[in-house]
């Protein structure tokens, strides 16, 4: 019988570039069914409505999770950056491309490792493990042992994925511009470029495993954390290979004690707030997948860091200000970092000034609570989409923030929303008072 989670990946442009199409055309004739349905039943469908349908979700993730590499990732992004706004079931239907990438055929796998080190590339291993043990995006991971002994783990990139890179960002660009998803006057050209120059960079893993090392460093003064070592040896830009660390999913954490989930939420949430107030470098990959739970020993083991980056000085600065101000609830100084930070845009202030000042009272009130901070309450949602709904609506003020703050707020939802998953509670001002 055969394993349908095999599946090859494209790496020729030509062939990439044909499934973005079989991709396009599925929407559109989802679309054309939809609206028939629609209007056969005395409705008048909005495009949107037709477009963002659970069926065409599905069409979507099925197709980026065979493409994977850059498509796959943006993918990623989009379901959790998004996790509050979009529809219950459009978010669960996406959150699928978080842990359903198809594996390599083992020839592909071959053939990937045989440009590495050679036909005979078995020989350097006394056991090498035909099925992966995890598949993302960009590569898998398969579990191995060394000649000595000693049990490693190989991420091997998907062939062709670093080259299709600034394609695929272009073509899912080219997608939601003709699906009208996306104003004509939003300018996400210094968002693009910047994407491209991250995924280039996770796809680097003699890169990621300078990262590794860096990090390795940073948290050497904390047990807590488990950061495998990279073996330079066995590594390339597109094969890397680290120490095999033991360890369960993270999201296993849910069946833990309180007291043991709110541990292990602090540890993460403190991270966090030490990678951008005393680091000044952010892992921004909050994907699930990146961290794993060691029961016995309570440590958490830190996975993948392709998406490490330096946050600029200023970045931090804004941050500062947000929280000092959102600590202090001045009201008129959370308003201007806002701005300085780059989540508002000076239109939107001034079209919806009453709707965003309204959405800041629920949240210094939500968030300004004394004690411990409820993660699980999330009473204060739908009173905020309710207000960002007027602004959503009006698409001559959507803004595209600025890309570093984009990547540091990607970090800081994540781990919010794990925390929110894990229904934490935490002395959530008393931690930020401590690291600002």
């Amino acid at each position: 019988m055969t394993d349908d989670r095999y599946r090859k990946v494209p790496s020729a442009r030509l062939s990439r570039l044909a499934s973005f199409g079989q991709m396009a055309g599925g929407i559109a004739g989802g679309v054309l069914a939809e609206g028939v349905r629609k209007v056969a039943s005395g409705e008048r469908p909005r495009l949107s409505d037709l477009l963002l349908t659970p069926a065409n979700a599905t069409r979507v993730a099925d197709q980026l999770s065979r493409l994977r590499g850059a498509a796959m990732k943006l993918g990623q992004m989009i379901s959790m950056d998004a996790g509050d706004l979009l529809p219950a079931e459009l978010t669960a239907i996406l959150a699928k491309l978080r842990d359903s990438a198809h594996f390599m055929p083992p020839q592909q796998l071959d053939k990937v490792l045989a440009a590495q080190w050679g036909p005979g590339w078995r020989r350097r291993f006394r056991h090498f493990e035909a099925r992966p043990i995890a598949a993302a995006s960009i590569g898998q991971v398969h579990r191995a042992t060394l000649p000595d002994g000693q049990l490693v783990a190989v991420k091997v990139q998907y062939p062709g994925i670093a080259a299709s890179i600034d394609a695929d960002v272009d073509n899912v660009a080219s997608l939601l511009r003709v699906s009208g998803l996306l104003p004509a006057n939003l300018d996400i050209a210094p968002l693009l470029s910047e994407a491209k120059r991250q995924l280039n960079e996770e796809a680097d893993y003699l890169r990621e495993a300078e990262q590794m090392r860096r990090y390795r460093d940073l948290l050497s003064q904390q047990p807590e954390f488990v950061v495998p070592a990279p073996h330079k040896e066995f590594s390339g830009e597109r094969v890397l290979t680290m120490d095999f660390i033991e360890g369960r999913s993270i999201e296993t954490l849910e069946i833990e004690t309180q007291e043991v989930r709110d541990r292990a939420m602090g540890l993460m949430l403190d991270l966090v707030l030490r990678e951008l107030f005393e680091f000044g470098y952010m892992q921004t990959d909050p994907n699930f997948a990146n961290y794993r739970w060691q029961s016995e020993s309570g440590r958490i083991v830190l996975l993948d860091f392709g998406a490490a980056r330096a946050v600029p000085a200023e970045t931090v600065a804004a941050y500062r200000r947000l929280m000092q101000a959102g600590l202090g609830e001045d009201k008129a100084a959370l308003r201007a970092a806002l701005l300085d930070i780059g989540f508002v845009a000076p239109v939107t202030l001034e079209r919806h000034g009453t709707a965003l000042d309204a959405m800041i009272d629920i949240l210094m009130q939500h968030l300004g609570k004394p004690g411990l901070f409820d993660f699980a309450d999330r009473s204060f949602v739908d009173q905020v989409r309710r207000h960002a709904e007027t602004i959503v609506a009006d698409r001559a003020a959507w803004h595209v923030p600025p890309a570093d703050t984009l990547f540091v707020q990607r970090k800081v939802s994540g781990t919010a929303l794990l925390a929110v998953r894990m229904q934490a509670r935490l002395p959530l001002r008393d931690m930020v008072a401590a690291r600002i």
